[in-house]
């Protein structure tokens, strides 16, 4: 048995949030005045997503968020799960941003994010330290979500060039100007991304339309070389999530494929978080790359069928058998 501290996983979290969300039992209306059916609040963004959905499966997490205030750190201490965020107090009454997230009952989700608030290079730095200091020895890094105003485009890049001698993997699931940059700058290889066909296209020149399209009908040989484009330029492992389609795994042992299982969608808030989580904790306990990804499209699926911001435990996987195809 792996001993904890080498199980141990790091998330971070450049642009914390608190999320809010309103459920509608009826679809959503433009210009119309529409009650929720329920409100519910927590303290989020893609890393702190990513540490529930990992410390609720048993391993130990460190979450640390770049900078946070006091209303984000009580609803993480309070929280059914509770959650302690290491990262800096913003300052002059500022606070971290709120995340509105509208779900109807088909599934279909409307968010509206705010930026958040702008750091100083100073406070920059103050962050990576953060991180750079509980990362030793870790078994993974997580670095998630967008970047926060006042970050460089590369800071993702800059940060996974010192988190590179310390001794963990390192996973970088983000999108924009912030992905373009850790592919054109990073100087030390990137275990993990988890793009969609969109990003992917972003990344290699594609056709984002073309490659969903192709992988609704089973054809995902051209997401399969796309993601071989991106394993050659230094990203040893590349999770491209299709959505209903499923998943497709790229990696120098070879190129898989997992269909998602039937899912009644309830939200998709956190199924891509849930998904990067799914990996990680499948790869700590030593499985294979098929396992890996059958791993993440179960949490994924999993977060997509429960409602509203709920994170998938163990006890929510679905019971059927991920089938994952070796692809030549």
């Amino acid at each position: 048995m792996v001993d904890d501290v080498a199980r141990r996983v790091v998330t971070f979290t450049a642009n914390p949030s608190i999320d809010r969300t309103l459920t509608l039992d009826r679809c959503l209306e433009r210009g119309q005045v529409l009650r929720a059916s329920g409100v519910t609040e927590q303290a989020a963004g893609k890393g702190v997503n990513v540490a529930r959905v990992v410390s609720a499966s048993g391993l130990p997490v460190t979450v640390v968020a770049a900078a946070l205030d006091r209303g984000f750190r009580n609803l993480a201490e309070r929280a059914e799960a509770p959650l302690t965020v290491l990262g800096q107090m913003l300052d002059d009454g500022r606070r971290v941003r709120m995340n509105t997230t509208v779900t109807e009952p088909d599934g279909t989700t409307t968010k509206l994010n705010e930026p958040g608030p702008s750091l100083t290079p100073a406070q920059l730095a103050v962050a990576g330290d953060t991180l750079v200091d509980v990362a030793e020895g870790a078994a993974w890094v997580a670095l998630a979500g967008s970047l926060p105003p006042g970050a460089p485009d590369d800071w993702y890049a800059l940060l996974a060039d010192r988190l590179s001698g310390l001794g963990c993997r390192i996973a970088v699931d983000t999108s924009g100007p912030a992905l373009d940059a850790l592919l054109a700058s990073m100087t030390a290889p990137i275990d993990l991304i988890k793009p969609n066909a969109e990003e992917l296209a972003q990344l290699t020149g594609g056709d984002a339309a073309a490659l969903e399209e192709a992988a609704d009908r089973g054809d995902v040989s051209g997401v399969v070389e796309a993601a071989r484009q991106l394993h050659a330029r230094g990203i040893r492992a590349v999770l491209v999530t299709l959505g209903g389609a499923g998943a497709v795994l790229v990696t120098g042992e070879g190129a898989w494929f997992a269909a998602a299982p039937p899912t009644d969608v309830r939200s998709t808030v956190g199924a891509g978080d849930s998904a990067v989580a799914g990996y990680i904790l499948a790869h700590v306990r030593g499985l294979d790359p098929a396992s890996c990804l059958a791993s993440s499209i179960a949490y994924g699926s999993a977060a997509a069928s429960l409602p509203g911001t709920t994170l998938p435990t163990p006890a929510d996987l679905t019971a059927e058998k991920i089938d994952v195809v070796a692809i030549g």
